[in-house]
């Protein structure tokens, strides 16, 4: 055979086995899986963010000062919660400011004074204290002299019985010299209701509540009891301390 034609099919015969072996790995290889007709290519699994924790509303700690002790602002004397003991004297500051006079406790007659000076500020008008303090003794002469003219029925309806009165705590303080219900229909008298809880102060015998309180509607009778608690009773709408912290009413005087 001659040279030039050995060498021909040689050449033929390896391209021949090249094409058999690249025709065994292509059959020889698997096959790509394809995902079912219909199904979806799953994501990739992620950590869900955790739904933070609401943070609680703090609520009021009705505990957080005594309501018997006659030295705390929270105290709450009325007809079923006399004083103890009944003589009891409070520490005492003087009201030297204008339209001030006589004592209440120093945390109340600095409030007042802060009071009585936004008022005038921002009505031009002022403000006159009544009564403030009233001693156990001063208080004899005080329900006496209104069970003289009155009667006792009539005189327990607006004034304490000597060791029941919130005056002689010291936090208390009557407010317009005219001292009458119609107080609470005139400016100064809906601006000492609207406002006077700012300071610490609340209407301590609201219209239509003698049935809890034990007395007739005073709207010149504030009592201190601090911004905080001032503040709690404005925003919920209640009206008394018997109210608030779940006390008995007092309509009548139990002993």
């Amino acid at each position: 055979m001659p040279r030039g034609v050995r060498i021909a099919a040689i050449a033929g015969a390896a391209a021949i086995v090249v094409i058999l072996v690249v025709i065994v790995i292509v059959l020889l290889a698997p096959s790509p899986r394809t995902a079912p007709s219909g199904a979806t290519t799953p994501r990739p699994t992620t950590t869900p963010t955790p739904t933070p924790t609401p943070t609680p509303t703090p609520t009021f700690d009705k505990a957080q000062f005594s309501i018997d002790d006659p030295g705390s602002d929270w105290v709450v004397v009325d007809k079923a919660r006399p004083l103890n003991p009944k003589n009891y004297v409070p520490p005492l500051a003087s009201l030297a400011f204008p339209g001030g006079k006589g004592q209440m406790r120093p945390e109340a007659a600095s409030a007042l004074q802060q009071l009585f000076a936004d008022y005038t500020a921002q009505t031009g008008d002022h403000y006159t204290v009544v009564s403030p303090y009233r001693s156990y003794s001063t208080q004899v002469s005080v329900y006496n002299g209104w069970v003289a003219k009155l009667g006792q029925t009539q005189a327990d309806r607006q004034s304490a019985r000597p060791g029941t009165s919130e005056h002689q705590t010291g936090l208390a303080v009557d407010i317009d010299t005219a001292v009458s219900q119609s107080f609470g229909a005139t400016p100064p008298g809906q601006w000492l209701a609207a406002n006077s809880y700012r300071y610490g102060f609340i209407l301590r015998y609201p219209d239509g509540l003698e049935a809890v309180t034990g007395y007739e509607y005073e709207p010149w009778h504030f009592r201190y009891v601090g911004v905080a608690l001032a503040t709690e009773m404005h925003d919920t709408g209640i009206q008394t301390l018997e109210q608030f912290f779940g006390l008995p009413s007092a309509p009548d005087y139990t002993g």
